[in-house]
């Protein structure tokens, strides 16, 4: 049967709200894992891409620009070249049905739902490297080789330039002008951007920089782009001196070649020399001026009716203000990006800091515990813990026994003011804490010795009202701390204060 234009419409509306209602339930569902989280996004940004690509047909076919569509409702009116006839049109619709039919006697409906159902369960491809896993970790050892390897750069260590990588503002400009550094800066935004369309796929990440170009055109006019600020002023000052080039940098002819045939052209440009040549013949040229003066060069390097630098300087400069601008531009969104992966970027340094104490074998055998981790997990959060009368967890994440809690009383909750208002579950622990160093020392501050008199005593009040008394019943100097304070040793055994002393100077405890 014939698809016609009308039926194509149809059903490009039902595909549309049907990935509408497949997005919203699929949200609905929390990922278990931050794999599980990642295929969630993916796949939502799928369905979205999909919803936009059907949208943009439907918008061709209700503008119509042949007529099709027009044509089409005219037919179904039964509007003919004769006039109209409404039984005509419909019986040969009627017809071509039953003939489809005929031919495909098989036929079934198809329900759509199902297909649509199984989107859900959908893992899409992703790729990311063994050093990034999964999303977790940067990969810029190939951006790290070009940076150690450059002359704005610096030979440090991997761990160092993920330190410094995001900050090019330190970098002095002068080093910037060169077509190493523009290649650099924009290797290295070519892959944050790809990083973050793979990590972060809901995020409109166009949006984000048109806000930030909207920002950075104003920052620039008034010289406050962080790094570029001497730059402005300079622009103002003198702007023949943005062409030119710092020559110091150079010390043979292929390395002033790396600058390009056209930063060499405008450079000769503004000093008044020939622009023509190659590149190699350019650099030579421009080279001749780091130790000769342009008094003393031959007239031959000057261009026909050349009277000094400033000849021809002002497109030329214009042209480097803007490649300068270009590139400041692009540390812009480099910085935008980084302020927005800093937590991947954390781990990141954590990771190849961990990395360094390893070996490869300890590295492997971590990787598969983080593996085999992440699908305990996921069965872990599959299966809900039963637990009506909200009883505390054991080690293992579970319930304890009831016969347990009910045993030690650990659903009752005991304080203690000596020890400064803490907590202890359970009779238990609340008999224990009497030993323990915590209400030893609480004992201290307050001056009286942690003897047996003082035991389910945890009020400072009473403890002192007690103490008052037992000084007034035995007088105060018949307190013999050696014999009457206890102590305690490791294994639980008690003494008095003698008896411990003359067995830890024995070294027996």
């Amino acid at each position: 049967m014939s698809s016609t234009l009308l039926e194509v419409t149809r059903a490009a509306h039902e595909d549309v709200e049907r990935l509408e209602r497949l997005i919203v339930k699929d949200l609905q569902n929390d990922p278990p894992t931050t794999k599980d989280g990642l295929y969630q996004s993916h796949r939502v940004r799928n369905n979205i891409d999909t919803i936009i690509s059907t949208t943009e047909k439907l918008v061709e076919i209700y503008d119509d620009k042949d007529n099709a569509r027009k044509d089409e409702i005219a037919a179904l009116g039964g509007q003919t070249a004769t006039g109209v006839n409404v039984f005509s049109a419909f019986y040969d619709r009627l017809k071509e049905i039953r003939e489809y039919h005929r031919k495909h006697p098989a036929a079934r409906v198809v329900d759509a739902n199902e297909e649509y159902e199984d989107l859900l369960k959908e893992e899409p491809v992703i790729e990311f490297s063994g050093e990034e896993a999964f999303g977790r970790y940067l990969d810029l050892h190939e951006l790290f080789n070009q940076y150690i390897n450059s002359k704005f750069g610096a030979k440090i260590e991997y761990s160092a330039y993920l330190d410094v990588f995001s900050q090019p503002h330190n970098i002095p400009w002068k080093l910037k002008s060169t077509r190493q550094y523009r290649k650099y800066m924009e290797n290295l935004l070519e892959y944050l951007i790809y990083f973050f369309q793979r990590t972060e796929p809901l995020q409109d990440l166009d949006r984000i920089f048109s806000k930030l170009e909207a920002e950075f055109e104003e920052q620039w006019t008034n010289g406050q782009v962080q790094g570029w600020e001497k730059q402005g002023q300079e622009n103002e000052d003198d702007p023949a001196q943005h062409t030119m080039i710092d020559l110091d940098y150079y010390s043979t002819v292929e390395e002033l070649m790396e600058v390009g045939p056209e930063k060499l052209k405008e450079a000769l440009a503004v000093l008044g020399l020939k622009t023509g040549g190659t590149v190699q013949q350019r650099a030579e040229r421009l080279l001749l001026t780091k130790h000769t003066p342009l008094e003393k060069l031959d007239k031959k390097h000057f261009a026909k009716g050349s009277h000094g630098p400033q000849q021809n300087g002002s497109t030329a400069v214009s042209q480097d203000i803007n490649s300068l601008k270009q590139i400041a531009l692009v540390e812009a969104k480099m910085k935008k990006l980084c302020d927005l992966l800093s937590k991947t970027i954390e781990q990141t340094k954590e990771n190849v800091v961990k990395k360094q104490a390893l070996t490869y074998e300890e590295m492997e055998q971590e990787r598969q515990e983080e593996e085999t981790q992440v699908d305990t997990e996921s069965d872990d959060e599959d299966q809900q813990i039963y637990n009506p009368l909200k009883l505390p967890m054991g080690w293992d994440g579970k319930p304890i026994p009831y016969w347990l809690y009910k045993l030690h009383g650990l659903g009752q909750e005991f304080k203690c003011e000596i020890c400064g208002n803490y907590s202890y579950w359970g009779r238990r622990a609340f008999e224990r804490h009497f030993k323990e160093w915590r209400h030893q020392h609480g004992m201290r501050c307050l001056g009286i010795p942690n003897t047996k008199n003082f035991n389910e005593i945890t009020n400072i009040q009473e403890a002192q009202e007690l103490w008052e008394k037992i000084r007034e019943r035995q007088g105060v100097n018949k307190w013999r701390p050696d014999l009457e304070e206890e102590y305690e040793d490791k294994e639980g055994n008690i003494y008095n204060k003698k008896t411990y002393t003359d067995l830890q100077r024995q070294g027996l405890i």
